[in-house]
């Protein structure tokens, strides 16, 4: 959440954050709320002090008439101060959740738009690949090669499932030591994390666990869901905690299963592999001092680059529009890989995101450290696909088939793979 001090200070730049970002929230009921809780709140003490006080005047010898006085005071004091407090709960929860409707302050140099055709293309890698045959989608090429199953996938768990076969396997095992190997070299700690989270730390990162427009699938009779990003066990991992300014920045990489409803993803690219309910990625995650954060932004940007300018796939990085940045999110820069058999004659398709979030969720997860002057100080947290394994592997099925049927491996993989390409099987 942001600063929550600063409502009312700088209300006409969070009133404008929030019409560029296209969201709907209603910051003067907010505020109406943030006045009744200070008002509650001072009521409740100043009750409890009264409290104090009768209770003191019952202490030594007292005529009965003045004692019983006291007494009665007292418990009327008592049923006041439960009401009250009961007030007080019903209008914290109420206010806690709208304040999480507020989004983060987006960087001056965002693009303001609305959705993901309003984002700003600010560097090309390469041409997109031209082929001298009629290129063919990954869904088609991964069956004909027998490394790809969605037809299995669906009868065993459902539409957006799949199976990974034969070499279709190693590939995969492949992309994910490759990137694992440039982080750890970045200075990164690998993680294998949980696969499932508490609600209040989903809240914390800014997802929205419950409700029919949540990506989220929860587990019932619990407070927990099935993670959709190592992002956010990754954020979790130091929530509460006091951390040593000497220590930042703390970089973890997290290889996580990722769990998605898709919900609302209608009019959305979603054939094969580019959108499904499970999938696997590395994630990159940094806490820092707030100095630093802009830096560290680049320098993740940097390294998604370097893995996909790696394996030779064309790409393009776009400067993500206000209305496209989620929440959290006070700059995000995303990899658009150029995916051949995408459309009539190929399209540009998103395989990493990195956004630096500032101290909007470490404020919610009470991530600190102590500064200078002994006081403390909230982190900024930044996050950073390295690779999402079934759109890179989209990637490059499509950027390196070919005509025979077959898919050559991209050079930075061989030592992975231990073989050159991946062929029809006879």
């Amino acid at each position: 959440m942001i600063d929550l001090r600063e409502l009312k200070s700088r209300k006409e730049e969070i009133s404008l954050n929030i019409k560029n970002r296209f969201m709907n929230v209603d910051l003067d009921s907010i505020l109406a709320i943030q006045e009744e809780r200070a008002a509650l709140l001072q009521k409740s003490e100043d009750l409890r002090s009264q409290r104090n006080t009768n209770a003191s005047k019952m202490k030594g010898k007292l005529e009965p008439t003045i004692r019983q006085e006291l007494i009665e005071q007292g418990k009327a004091l008592k049923v006041e101060i439960a009401e009250v407090e009961e007030k007080l709960k019903e209008t914290l929860d109420k206010y806690n959740s709208l304040t999480r409707t507020i989004p983060n302050y987006a960087h001056p140099s965002a693009p303001i738009g609305k959705e993901d055709k309003d984002n700003t293309a600010i560097k090309f890698f390469g041409e997109p690949t031209k082929f001298n045959f009629k290129a063919l989608d990954h869904v088609q090429i991964g069956e004909k090669l027998d490394i790809l199953d969605f037809e299995k996938g669906t009868k065993v768990s459902g539409p957006k499932f799949y199976y990974v076969k034969n070499k279709g396997v190693i590939l995969q095992m492949a992309l994910e030591r490759f990137a694992t190997d440039i982080l750890i070299k970045k200075g990164f700690t690998p993680f294998i994390t949980p696969d499932i989270a508490k609600e209040e730390i989903l809240n914390g990162i800014g997802f929205n666990p419950r409700g029919a427009e949540s990506n989220i699938y929860t587990i019932e009779n619990t407070d927990t869901c099935l993670v959709g990003t190592a992002e956010i066990t990754l954020g979790g991992y130091y929530s509460n905690e006091i951390l040593n300014k000497e220590d930042l920045p703390i970089k973890m990489a997290g290889l996580s299963h990722c769990f998605r409803r898709e919900a609302g993803g209608a009019g959305q690219y979603s054939k094969g592999l580019y959108r499904v309910h499970q999938f696997s990625k590395l994630e990159m995650f940094v806490l820092c001092l707030p100095e630093d954060s802009d830096k560290i932004h680049q320098q993740l940007l940097e390294i998604e680059e370097e893995i996909f300018s790696s394996l030779e796939i064309p790409y393009r990085v776009v400067d993500t529009c206000t209305g496209d940045l989620g929440a959290p999110a006070y700059r995000k820069f995303d990899i658009e890989a150029w995916m051949p058999g995408r459309g009539e004659n190929g399209e540009y398709g998103e395989v990493t995101s990195t956004s630096n979030c500032t101290d909007y969720q470490s404020r919610s997860l009470q991530i600190r450290y102590k500064d200078e002057n002994n006081n403390n100080q909230y982190v900024h947290m930044l996050n950073g696909t390295a690779v999402a394994l079934s759109r890179a592997i989209v990637a490059i099925l499509e950027n390196f088939q070919n005509e025979d049927g077959s898919v050559s491996i991209p050079k930075a993989l061989i030592p992975y793979t231990n073989f050159e390409k991946i062929e029809v099987l006879k």
